[in-house]
């Protein structure tokens, strides 16, 4: 009975190797209870707690079929807000007709959305950066089509007007925000070229748009009362139009994850592990995912928090100020001329690419007997007859979206060897020279040309412009930069459309030769801009 007792008494000596009696085979037992355990646990920790930065992980996580499937995702986002914004440009040719309207109505039908856009272009991406990526898209994605879909069988033309007008919020919290967050899942050496790729879904849009016009706004068999309501094939493809939205909405909400850079950014390591490991399981299927930790990015956010916001969040002007403080950090410091640049170049692109492309089918029309736009300003934008619409001009902007294609392969192929920078000088210069040859024409095939080299070339500024964009801001005010130039964006489209309605029937010259005017100062202004090839995202 008194080995035992000697046995546990002799055990706690074992492990200070202090006891002079102590043998080989308990000292060592005494070494792996006590001594080698936490060692190896240590020693694994240590392994397992390797920690990457944002960049180090997204490359961990390796490039394959998630990427391929967040950008049909993305693309077809992208795709609807071009759907949502061209279709009323495909409405002019009947508006005179059907709902009866004015030139000066035409040109507040053509606004509309663009005021919308100039709202939540900000408003979203400021939510954006605060709230997270995914959230934003979902819910803006669901007002545009909600809305959208509303507008088709509004029965006043005011109605009319303010439903797309929050169809519009919708759209402008989606444009910034969708590449943001798109960006944020890119490898460094090929987030240029990707970029570039989801922006020919504009594209595509583009095409679906035209195509729908060509295909039912012609049919008079369409046509039918409801009540008060007259129903006209607009009315469908109005509301065809809205379903991209909706769809794009309910991919994000059951299949998308969020922008693993805005968790790591916001604290949240532990949902951002969970994203890159998605992505490593998709993308390298049949290996185990490499444990790892992160480097946290800025904390100036939640310092934020806890110095006064909780405190201080009912206090409207605390908040307004708030609201308003990622636009002062834009402006100023090292970001300051870089910033005034691109509010410079988002407007002259805006001003000229808006202005043509929602007036591109009323050119079109008046061109069509022959002659060119200015030439026939005499003519008033109206269809004679009303019945049948004429196909030509559908067809002619479906083959000015098509003509897009060159443009966005060029892009894709030239972007991460060439660099944002350039693409957007030289596409902006070219955009101009087209756009005062489009003045200069003298008949409808030579205005069909250069309709579409401008197209074609514009194209490749909006595709730099989308590259450099996430590329220019860090993470805690990329969203709200990108959508407070997507403000501007339509600010300068409000007030094109607003030129072209009313000097486009009088003095055809002038809304023309100042958009050629715009892209050739944008184009000069545009090589002050950084160059920002393959670098990190901060």
């Amino acid at each position: 009975m008194s080995r035992p007792r000697d046995a546990v008494e002799r055990r706690p000596l074992l492990s200070s190797g202090n006891h002079p009696e102590t043998n080989d085979a308990d000292s060592d037992e005494g070494d792996v209870i006590f001594d080698r355990t936490p060692v190896i646990k240590a020693e694994a920790e240590a392994a397992s707690q390797r920690r990457l930065t944002y960049e180090e992980a997204v490359e961990e996580a390796g490039f394959g079929l998630f990427h391929w499937l967040l950008l049909l995702v993305c693309g077809w986002a992208n795709a609807s807000d071009a759907i949502e914004i061209l279709c009323v440009s495909f409405l002019l040719p009947t508006a005179s007709c059907d709902p009866m309207l004015s030139a000066s109505d035409t040109g507040l039908l053509t606004s509309s959305i663009f005021l919308g856009m100039m709202v939540g272009g900000y408003v979203w991406g400021y939510l954006a950066d605060q709230r997270g990526r995914r959230r934003v898209l979902v819910v803006s994605l669901t007002v545009n089509g909600v809305f959208g879909s509303l507008a088709g069988v509004a029965p006043w033309f005011w109605l009319f007007l303010l439903l797309r007008f929050i169809s519009g919020i919708g759209v402008g919290g989606s444009i910034p925000v969708i590449f943001s967050y798109f960006s944020e899942f890119m490898p460094r050496l090929r987030r240029g070229a990707m970029i570039s790729a989801l922006a020919t879904f504009w594209m595509a849009g583009n095409i679906l748009a035209a195509g729908l016009a060509w295909l039912v706004i012609p049919k008079t068999w369409m046509h039918f009362s409801l009540g008060t309501l007259n129903f006209r094939s607009w009315r469908l493809f109005v509301v065809l139009c809205s379903i991209p939205s909706l769809t794009s909405a309910l991919l994000f909400k059951l299949l998308m994850p969020e922008s693993p850079k805005f968790l790591m950014e916001v604290g949240q390591d532990k949902e951002a592990l969970r994203v890159f490991k998605l992505m490593f399981q998709v993308n390298v299927r049949g290996k185990t995912f490499p444990e790892f930790g992160l480097c946290s990015g800025s904390k100036q956010r939640e310092e934020l928090e806890e110095s006064g916001f909780r405190a201080s969040r009912r206090n409207f002007t605390f908040i307004l100020k708030r609201g308003v403080l990622p636009v002062k950090q834009m402006f100023s410091g090292s970001l300051r001329s870089r910033s005034i640049v691109l509010l410079i170049v988002f407007y002259c692109i805006s001003f000229g690419y808006y202005g043509l492309w929602m007036w591109f089918p009323k050119l079109f029309d008046r061109v069509e007997d022959g002659g060119s736009p200015c030439t026939n300003s005499s003519l008033p934008f109206r269809n004679q007859s009303c019945q049948p619409v004429k196909t030509a001009v559908y067809k002619d902007g479906f083959i000015i979206a098509t003509s897009n294609l060159p443009g966005n392969i060029f892009t894709i192929l030239m972007m991460d060897s060439t660099g944002g920078k350039a693409l957007l000088s030289c596409s902006l210069l070219v955009s101009s020279l087209s756009v005062f040859l489009i003045y200069l024409v003298q008949t409808k095939s030579q205005s069909l040309i250069f309709s579409c080299v401008f197209s074609g070339v514009s194209v490749i500024t909006w595709n730099a412009l989308d590259v450099l964009g996430p590329e220019l801001y860090p993470t805690q005010l990329r969203s709200s930069a990108l959508g407070f130039f997507t403000a501007v964006a339509r600010v300068a489209a409000i007030m094109s459309n607003v030129v072209f309605s009313k000097l486009v029937d009088t003095d055809c010259a002038v809304p023309i030769l100042l958009v050629s005017s715009l892209l050739l100062t944008g184009g000069l202004v545009a090589l002050l801009l950084p160059q920002t090839r393959q670098t990190e995202l901060t």
